[in-house]
This record gives structure tokens, sequence and C-alpha cells, in this order.
């Protein structure tokens, strides 16, 4: 069987202190691999610059020249994460790749488990979704949250497995998929797991950082979590209709119940307190359902305004 040409993408935002170590270290899994005779000779590395302020981009463009398997690419701007990892499928499939691990650049999730995910590609499998094994390195209230998240998104219909993360490999008929959609802010893990061909998963331990910092933030994850409800389940909206039915009965037998008290029982209406109560709570929830609406009206006006995903400055290959 012809030996597949990987592509390894790596989305990097003011990454300096870490990049060219998380290079050098990728480079020991090529030559492993290549060695073990599982993937071809021009195998590479493909570095997405997203808007860095610091030296990353200088750093990419030194390895580039030094070394000819490292390409990259720098946006205009800072865009996100997630069409960091977008921009990096989408120009490995322009280099003919066979296949293509993306990775982050602080290499906290196992570069050695890519070895497994080869394995699974040579298998007839189109995506590998990595998964974690725990979350012992994130703090209390992260795997909380993480963990409402996954359990949340599987409640409302989109079916991705706890613990996933952006550590996959993608076939190159996968990536020929993705570029028919046009959708401006598409989820990838939902993308992936929703899309319908062969898949599996490779286990793998999160490793402590070791030089930078995160630049996720809990507003960040916030915002990639609404991002991916609205993107792949309109569950919500539904919740919302019925919950507003559920109000106008709970309204009628209010309002039958007061006309009993005042006509057949001739005295005036009690708990008022309990009104105003009731009144306080639905106006929150009404402001509550506006907002999810709101979010999905968002999505539609950015998808609408057709603008591009990215702008990309400058490419290196």
């Amino acid at each position: 069987m012809k030996k597949p040409i990987l592509a390894i993408t790596i989305p990097c935002y003011n990454e300096e202190l870490c990049i060219e170590n998380t290079v050098n270290s990728l480079f020991e899994v090529l030559d492993d691999l290549i060695k073990k005779d599982k993937i071809d000779l021009s195998s590479f590395i493909y570095l997405v610059d997203d808007g860095s302020t610091d030296k990353t981009w200088e750093i990419i463009s030194k390895l580039h020249n030094k070394h000819a398997r490292v390409r990259g690419l720098k946006f205009i701007r800072n865009y996100g994460n997630q069409k960091a990892h977008i921009a990096g499928l989408l120009g490995v499939r322009k280099l003919c790749c066979d296949c293509v691990v993306s990775i982050d650049a602080d290499l906290q999730q196992d570069q050695w488990a890519i070895e497994k995910f080869i394995d699974k590609f040579m298998q007839g499998y189109d995506i590998v979704s990595g998964i974690r094994n725990s979350r012992d390195t994130d703090t209390f209230w992260k795997k909380t949250t993480a963990i409402c998240f996954y359990k949340t998104m599987n409640l409302l219909g989109v079916k991705i497995p706890m613990n996933h993360s952006d550590f996959r490999l993608v076939s190159k008929k996968a990536l020929d998929i993705l570029a028919q959609y046009p959708e401006k802010e598409i989820f990838l893990r939902g993308f992936f797991n929703e899309v319908g061909l062969k898949s599996s998963i490779v286990n793998f331990d999160v490793k402590p950082r070791e030089q930078g910092e995160s630049k996720f933030n809990y507003m960040t994850l916030f915002a990639l979590a609404l991002n991916g409800i609205t993107s792949f389940s309109i569950m919500p909206l539904r919740i919302i209709a019925a919950v507003g039915f559920l109000m106008a009965l709970f309204a009628v037998g209010l309002g039958l119940e007061v006309i009993y008290e005042k006509v057949i029982l001739d005295s005036t209406p009690n708990g008022w307190a309990t009104l105003v109560i009731l009144l306080a709570f639905f106006g929150g929830l009404q402001l509550f359902c506006m907002g999810i609406i709101g979010e999905y009206v968002g999505q539609v006006f950015k998808e609408v305004k057709a603008r591009p995903r990215y702008i990309i400055e400058t490419e290196l290959i």
C-alpha cells in the first residue's frame, strides 16, 4: 500500500517561547514514522500564525528557510483558534497531502500518539479523534464546565465524545467535504462527528504546558461553546417554544383562578406577592429566551454578510 503524505497543522498565537521546540519535537515524530516506513518522505508541518504580535511569524519564517518541510501561513490579524484550524486544514488540502493531523502549539497533547492516528488511517478510517484520558491538568472550574458542555451538546443532539479535542486526523476525503461547507462559523468538533465518514478514536494523555501560557480564557471558551450549540442544534429554539406554550397555559390557569375567586367567591384574589415574584421570574425567563434567539439571529447575520473567514497576509510553501 502507498505510504501516505502526512501534514501536521499547528495554529499559533503568540507562541514565540515554544514554537521552535514544538517543530523540532514534531520533526522527531516525522523522522520516526518515516524510519518505520509508515509515512512518505514528503510529509511536512504547516504552521498558521493567527495574527501574533510577538516574534512567532519571524521564527516560522526562519524555520521555513532552514527546513523544506516547514510551511507557513500568516493571517492579517487575529481571527481565533477555530479559524486558524480551518485555514490549516484547507491550506494543506491544496498541497496534496493524504491525511492531516491538527495539534496545538504547546504540545500538551501527546505528539507520539500521532503514530496511532496513522495506524487507524491505514486501517481505513477517514476521521480519527483524539480523546483525553483525563482532565487532571485542568482546574476544578474548567473541568466542571467542560463536562457540562459535552453533556449539554449531547442532550441537544450533537453527538460529541466526552473529552474530545481538536487533536485529530482527517483524510483527504474529509478535507474535500469540509471545503464544500461555506459556513463562516463552522464548529469543527461538531462537523467531523456529524459528517458521517468512517471514524475511530485514539486516547492520549495531556502533559503540563512547559513554556508560555494558554491563550484560551473562560470568555473565549464560552464563545466557542455557544458557537458549537448554535451551529449544530436548533433544540434550544424548540425548548423556548415549549416553554412559551407552558407559560401560556399557566397564564390561562391563573386567569381562571382569579375569575373564580372574584365572581364565584366574591372576594378579592389573594397572592399579590406571589404574582410579583412570578412576573419577575417570567420576565427574566423571557429575556433569557430572547438572548438565545439573539444568538441564532447573530449567527444568521454573520453568514448572510458572506465575509471571508479570514484574510491571509503571507503564505510560505
